[in-house]
């Protein structure tokens, strides 16, 4: 039986309940996933070279994108970290993104016949156009990761 982590300075989300919950089934496995969100960001999403930290609990990570020559810090520290099937960590963006509000992203991947049933909770918005954004965006993200994971190298 593994040990429990204890967190530090849980997210305290219940005064910011606004969120959202994207499903997907993904033609990739959850492993791949698992790494996707964890080590390997920088194949996908974040800019080449700029992931920094490690998949553990109460680490924190950094990376940025970069999105019409614009450059976009992520910064945030991982909760929980179950592999392969499981990663929480808090998220939180600037202007555009977050806009400064520690956001919880909770990553669930479940084996399917098919590839992997991802289910992406993100919670803990400070208000309803911060949400509307992530509700939009995350679809393309999750297309994104899909696209660039599912090219040969694994």
């Amino acid at each position: 039986m593994e040990a429990q982590t204890t967190i530090i300075c849980p997210p305290d989300i219940a005064s910011r309940p606004l969120g959202v919950t994207v499903h997907r089934l993904v033609k990739l496995l959850p492993r791949k996933l698992f790494r996707a969100w964890t080590t390997e960001l920088d194949l996908w999403l974040a800019a080449p070279g700029s992931l920094l930290g490690k998949p553990e609990p109460n680490t924190p990570y950094y990376f940025e994108t970069s999105h019409q020559g614009i450059r976009h810090p992520h910064y945030g520290r991982f909760l929980h970290v179950e592999e392969p099937l499981r990663v929480e960590l808090t998220w939180v963006t600037g202007e555009g993104g977050t806009e400064g509000a520690e956001t919880v992203l909770t990553l669930e991947f479940t084996p399917h016949e098919d590839g992997t049933f991802l289910r992406l909770t993100h919670a803990g918005f400070p208000n309803e156009s911060v949400r509307k954004r992530h509700e939009d965006a995350w679809p393309a993200v999750l297309d994104q990761l899909e696209e660039r994971m599912s090219r040969p190298a694994d």
